[in-house]
């Protein structure tokens, strides 16, 4: 039973909130039972040391049952040690630490994916985190990040996820010229998700979003560089039909996401 919040051990994996620590170690942080549970489900290799409370794990039976099947032991700690652990301000008594596990773009692009998202300098991990969690909802085959995104490994980005970052690939891609250039050579149309694009219901009726589509996105505040824009050959936009200035990031991701899912499934019916 870890005790002391204050050990080596303990300041080790708290560490791992910190970029640079994650960056040193490969490794990151999962905070939750059901981050843990996807880990364990879907990656059990990559999971190297698993820290609860008893209550906790009471609490969770599954997750505990398949811990041991997985052959994973549960390291049991007190409420102050998983507190010193935690990125949260309310732990949920469940913290794993597991190895990094980033895919490399060439990797993606060679199983013929339809449905991607790019992301480029995109900045906060709750925005980065639920797109990856739609992207997966969606049914997409990557997340591509570009440029200075945050850190698909960042707590806050982890948890946002809720379990789909161990569903999806997500590739460091590199700069977005390049990763443009890559999509397309692959044969997806990269359509840019752009206030200064055309009606996104226009392009619908034309029927290109049934295509293999890569949606590229921006930054939350800034959203994407003309630079960027005079890379993509095609920019939709949301309308905006009620009295809302804006749609969120994330928000925004998802309908477009979720558009071009509808028109490949309607196009595989037909």
């Amino acid at each position: 039973m870890l005790e002391n919040p204050r050990s080596p051990r303990v300041r080790a994996v708290a560490k791992l909130a910190k970029r640079s620590a994650r960056d040193e170690t490969g490794l990151f942080l999962l905070e939750g039972p059901q981050a843990v549970a996807e880990a364990i489900r879907y990656r059990p290799e990559g999971v190297i040391e698993l820290f609860a409370t008893p209550t906790a794990m009471e609490r969770h039976p599954a997750l505990r049952d398949a811990a041991r099947d997985a052959d994973i032991d549960i390291e049991f700690a007190v409420e102050s040690v998983l507190d010193a652990m935690s990125d949260t301000v309310t732990p949920q008594g469940i913290v794993a630490v597991a190895r990094q596990f980033p895919t490399a773009l060439k990797d993606v692009l060679a199983e013929g994916p339809r449905l991607i998202a790019i992301c480029e300098e995109v900045r906060d991990p709750g925005n980065l985190g639920t797109i990856i969690r739609a992207a997966d909802a969606a049914g997409a085959d990557a997340v591509l990040l570009t440029g200075r995104t945050v850190d698909p490994f960042h707590p806050k980005v982890v948890r946002a996820t809720t379990g789909s970052l161990f569903h999806v690939a997500v590739s460091r891609a590199g700069e977005l010229e390049d990763v443009i250039t890559a999509v397309g050579l692959a044969g997806l149309r990269v359509i840019a998700a752009d206030v200064k694009g055309e009606d996104l219901l226009a392009a619908r009726s034309r029927g290109i979003l049934a295509e293999p589509t890569a949606w590229l996105f921006g930054n939350e505040a800034r959203g994407l560089s003309d630079e960027a824009l005079k890379l993509v050959p095609t920019v939709l936009r949301l309308p905006i039909y009620g009295a809302a200035e804006s749609l969120n990031l994330a928000t925004a991701a998802s309908v477009c996401l979720y558009e071009s899912a509808f028109a490949q499934r309607a196009a595989d019916l037909s």
